[in-house]
């Protein structure tokens, strides 16, 4: 027996094996015991490691930084071009050029210019389509040293993406693709002659089948039936008119068409996400718009319907931030990329416009949006955590490159008084201390320079000594990170992190009238749902204040509750919340109970042992013996002393021997303090 491709919740099998994929199977029922045993000895039973990668929007969708060196770049983004076909859009970000689009239905070495009017072009602007990913070439801006850029990549896949060549007829006609979905939008392009692109809409204006715009120009709406025929796509064909932009007779044309989800997307371990969506916004008078997509976006690009208006592309990884400037770009222009405006702020559920900067009040905009990546759940810690440890030199800046995409990270200096500097990618690398309740300051790293890479400014890369970086990458059933606005009243914050997080941080990003400590939900706290304690404090946890802390209500795999407490939910104060899970042989979140004179184990469900591990005393008057040590693998985890800090502290510690190795998880030594204790490791990476 065999199998194929996999997507949770939708195995559908009988005592036949599908003949192709589980998630596109019409099979019906279940296997019985003895056929599953024979899977699971062959090694063919259904798991996360067999996930179609086409069921997640990180295999369909990729945004790459980069940064030229004067020699090809190879862009590992996970996205297998060479056998499934698709786009590869580049732009410089840190000096002016134009917007190239490559795709495979006509090879690496044609391009065109989204800003332009020009007809296809032939230069080694990419030099291969890859299984995992592409090359840029030597013909392209991106490949100059020292400049920055970036490449968005859309692989085809039914419901999200498709690229169609066809021949001008010059008389209406229809054009046959593969989305098997409703049309969202669809961008085409002359590549004979010079000719404007052609845009259609789904949301441009009621009738959008009437209407065009024009990727090149900021152009209002415009009304022709030459375009579509006022004719509206299907989920098989789309029309075109007679206009030269779109069907000229003898010339060749390239479409890119994407996908509108609307509760019909299948994708995500559940089989049932949405990840692209196509829809308008009109924003108040100060530019403020909310809109509702069912998921937190990575990559937004929008346009006014009126004049004047640019199309502007938006992501997390440039800079699509909480509480800053944002990154953006233009399809239509050559600009360098700008950085001294708000544009949009990403939500649990959608994302809100900010401001008149780039939002012209009281106009329709239409946007495509597509879901953030990560929600497929990790198998390996490797995967969502790393850890690097440097050596500063006093330059102007730092870079440390995790090797995954991190979008947290505690950076903690060892060879001094310690400081932990805690950043995160959605509020622009600004930071906060883990032990003090200070509010957040500027931006101390850069996390939109290279894919990997956090640059640190400021006193973090200025000041000499060790550091320690302890990286965290978003995902499903693991590690989520939720920017939210206080009500003062009971509310429920949206999250993404697809399972009931079981440890919560909280903190004020900016001064409250009451507290500005980190506090923390702890599943293994005496009433998890009353009680609380603080990542930058010493002592006793608080207890019997769950509505004011959590609203005496324990989160769900979609929200977490606060009460009214002005720590935590102050009116229009502005707050950051990381939530972390217990993810089977990744992470673990936990208690233990430890008597000095005798070790304990702590069984995490790891296979070699863990690279992190964080542990706090909870029991009634410890005093100043509620420290939250820190233990890593780097720094050591060995059956001897192993230098440890603290979260709440500013000391070094490196001649103790309170933690020693268990595959398992880990052992607390012996000589560690008598208490019960909450903890959370991660396994061991390689």
């Amino acid at each position: 027996m065999s199998t194929k491709d996999f997507t949770a919740n939708v195995i559908s099998a009988t005592k036949v094996v599908p003949d192709g994929n589980f998630k596109d199977s019409k099979a019906s029922g279940i296997w019985d015991i003895n056929e599953a045993l024979d899977l699971i000895k062959g090694g063919n039973w259904p798991n996360v490691a067999n996930i179609n990668p086409a069921a997640f929007v990180d295999g369909l969708f990729s945004t790459f930084l980069t940064t030229g060196a004067d020699s090809t770049i190879t862009v590992n983004s996970g996205i297998d071009l060479a056998s499934k076909g698709g786009l590869v859009w580049q732009k410089t970000r840190s000096a002016s050029g134009y917007n190239i689009l490559s795709d495979t239905e006509r090879g690496p070495t044609k391009y065109l210019v989204s800003n332009t009017t020009d007809a296809e072009a032939t230069a080694n602007q990419l030099s291969s389509f890859n299984s995992n990913g592409h090359t840029i070439g030597n013909a392209s801006n991106l490949f100059t040293s020292g400049v920055t850029g970036v490449s968005w990549t859309f692989r085809k896949q039914p419901k999200f993406f498709d690229v169609v060549k066809y021949e001008g007829t010059g008389s209406a006609r229809t054009v046959a693709h593969s989305l098997n979905t409703t049309v969202g939008m669809i961008i085409i392009k002359n590549l004979d002659q010079t000719d404007n692109w052609a845009v259609y809409h789904r949301a441009n204006t009621a009738a959008p089948q009437t209407d065009y715009l024009i990727l090149n120009t900021t152009a209002a709406t415009a009304d022709s039936a030459d375009w579509w025929n006022d004719t509206a796509p299907t989920t098989s064909v789309f029309t075109v008119g007679t206009d030269h932009s779109v069907n000229a007779s003898g010339e060749n044309y390239v479409a890119y068409l994407f996908a509108h989800n609307n509760n019909d997307g299948g994708f995500g371990e559940p089989g049932d996400q949405d990840i692209i969506k196509c829809g308008a916004f009109t924003s108040d008078s100060n530019g403020i718009a909310t809109v509702d997509l069912g998921f937190e976006p990575q990559w937004v690009l929008f346009k006014g319907t009126h004049a004047g208006s640019s199309w502007f592309i938006v992501d997390i990884m440039r800079g699509m931030v909480n509480g800053s400037n944002d990154a953006w770009l233009a399809a239509n222009l050559t600009n360098a990329e700008g950085t001294s405006n708000t544009v949009i702020t990403p939500t649990p559920t959608g994302f809100v416009t900010d401001g008149t900067n780039i939002i012209d009040p009281s106009e329709t905009f239409i946007y495509m949006a597509i879901r953030r990546g990560g929600m497929q759940t990790p198998t390996a810690a490797s995967d969502v955590f790393s850890i690097v440890q440097n050596t500063n030199t006093l330059v102007d800046d730092t870079k440390v490159d995790f090797g995954i995409v991190p979008d947290m990270h505690i950076a903690s200096r060892t060879t001094s008084d310690m400081a932990h500097w805690i950043t995160a990618r959605l509020t622009g690398g600004r930071y906060m201390f883990t032990n003090t309740d200070s509010v957040e300051s500027s931006t101390l790293s850069s996390f939109n320079e290279e894919q990997t890479t956090v640059e640190y400014t400021g006193q973090a890369a200025n000041d000499s000594g060790t550091y320690i970086h302890h990286g965290f990458k978003r995902a499903r059933g693991f590690f989520d990170i939720v920017p939210y606005t206080g009500t003062g009243s009971a509310a429920t914050v949206s999250h993404n992190l697809g399972v009931a997080p079981e440890m919560i941080w909280c903190k004020s990003r900016e001064t409250v009238s009451s507290s500005n400590s980190w506090w923390v939900y702890h599943k293994n706290l005496p009433a998890p749902n009353d009680d609380a304690f603080t990542v930058n404090s010493i002592g006793d946890i608080a207890t019997g204040n769950g509505n004011l802390l959590w609203n005496s209500t324990a989160p769900t795999s979609t929200v977490f509750s606060l009460g009214t407490y002005n720590g935590l939910n102050q009116s229009g104060k502005t707050y950051i919340s990381f939530l972390w899970a217990t993810l089977a042989g990744v992470s673990k979140v936990g208690n233990f109970s430890h008597t000095n004179g005798s070790s304990t184990d702590v069984d995490c469900g790891f296979n070699s042992g863990s690279s992190l591990v964080w542990v706090r005393r909870i029991d009634d008057g410890v005093n100043n013996d509620a420290l939250f040590y820190v233990w890593d693998s780097t720094r050591g985890i060995i059956a001897g002393n192993d230098p440890y800090f603290t979260l709440n502290g500013s000391a070094n510690v490196t001649n103790t021997d309170y933690i020693d190795p268990l595959n398992s998880g880990f052992q607390m030594a012996s000589g560690f303090i008598t208490g019960d204790y909450i903890f959370y490791a991660i396994a061991a990476i390689s």
